[in-house]
């Protein structure tokens, strides 16, 4: 039988200084890229929504992964660029904490890369309403820094 589900007691843990990025990318059409490049998007520059919405979501992690902690962010940068066939999203997060910050840093990851398809999918959709070119790849932690108990 599996085991209930429940949170990790991280009280005995200390508090230490704790690095995670994330990136990850989506695939757009050489259209609607063009389109952000020229700031012909009509909901706004798509790269500072993921911005913004990498940010917000980094610090609310808790609430849409019930089984993370809640955690005093020290620091988030979320850094976006066009790359090619479409755009990259990388997050840096670090706090003091008793525990990791990856889960925010992919968190804040995924929600940007979803906004950015949310400000551009009128551009994205065939006349069928489908997106057979927009596509979300490569979420995934690309370093993970863990320094020395503080206090």
């Amino acid at each position: 039988m599996p085991s209930e589900i429940k949170q990790v007691d991280i009280s005995g843990k200390p508090l230490v200084k704790r690095t995670a990025v994330a990136r990850g990318f989506i695939k757009l059409r050489r259209e609607t890229i063009e389109r952000i490049k020229s700031g012909n998007i009509e909901k706004g520059d798509p790269l500072q929504l993921a911005r913004i919405t990498g940010i917000n979501s980094a610090k609310f992690t808790s609430i849409l992964l019930p089984l993370c902690h809640p955690l005093r962010l020290d620091y988030v940068e979320v850094n976006s660029k066009i790359n090619g066939q479409g755009i990259e999203v990388e997050v840096l997060v670090e706090a003091t904490e008793r525990t990791g910050v990856e889960m925010e840093a992919l968190t804040a990851v995924s929600i940007a890369l979803l906004n950015i398809w949310d400000a551009v999918k009128m551009y994205e959709k065939t006349a069928d309403g489908q997106y057979p070119d927009t596509v979300i790849t490569d979420i995934r932690v690309v370093r993970k820094v863990k320094n020395d108990a503080v206090g």
